[in-house]
């Protein structure tokens, strides 16, 4: 079965390395945190949840790993497979990426456990959202599959629906990415007040606009 996607060297090198350093820092992280190690924090940066060091350690890197095979797996089993060949290099930008932002977030929270002052409650928010606006420079440009971008029963009916979605759902990534970045810098936590509306707006707006755009096309 040929590949969808053809990975190369160039596109798996910088996610295979990041892999590898976070597999072997994984070891030093097991040597050096204690027994309980924080793992969760709320909305103002406060530990709410602590875990194993074997966990704490171990986890993150695995869940990264898994992340990675399944990027390289999931267009094998798409019906769709056809389609990955016209946006492989944004697939390949989406898997690296996340497995970019995994990694940074394993050494984070590493650090936090190894008892660094490390400010988890803006530095968290800040990097979801950079993640949020660079995976919005890049949704346009997805094509209909069945396991990447907005996924309803009409983009999935209709390809015209599909780019209008991915078009909105793109700027609705980007704002939402700069709601979180400026956010951080606004003191006392008070965005966290508008940030519930934030997300009903993000989930519900690229929903209902694929709706209106498929019932639309559908009178004409």
């Amino acid at each position: 079965m040929a590949n969808p996607i053809k990975p190369t060297l160039k596109t798996e090198i910088l996610p295979i390395l990041l892999l590898i350093i976070s597999i072997s820092a994984s070891f030093y992280f097991y040597a050096n945190f204690p027994e309980q190690v924080p793992t969760h924090w709320n909305y103002k940066g406060e530990i709410d949840n602590y875990s194993s060091k074997a966990f704490a350690a171990f986890f993150f890197p695995a869940l990264n790993l898994g992340l990675y095979l399944m990027f390289l797996g999931l267009p094998y089993l798409d019906p769709k497979k056809e389609r990955y060949q016209q946006f492989a290099k944004v697939y390949h930008v989406f898997k690296t990426v996340f497995v970019i932002f995994m990694t940074f977030i394993y050494f984070l929270t590493g650090a936090a456990g190894l008892g660094y002052p490390v400010s988890i409650g803006s530095i968290m928010p800040f990097s979801i959202g950079l993640l949020f606006i660079v995976l919005g420079n890049y949704m346009s440009k997805i094509k209909p599959n069945w396991f990447m971008g907005i996924r309803t029963p009409w983009t999935l009916s209709n390809e015209e629906v599909w780019n209008k979605t991915h078009r909105i759902g793109g700027k609705m990534f980007i704002a939402m990415g700069l709601i979180m970045v400026i956010g951080t810098f606004i003191p006392n936590n008070e965005y966290w007040k508008i940030f519930p509306f934030a997300i009903i707006a993000f989930v519900f707006i690229p929903i209902i606009y694929s709706y209106l755009a498929y019932r639309k096309l559908e009178k004409k």
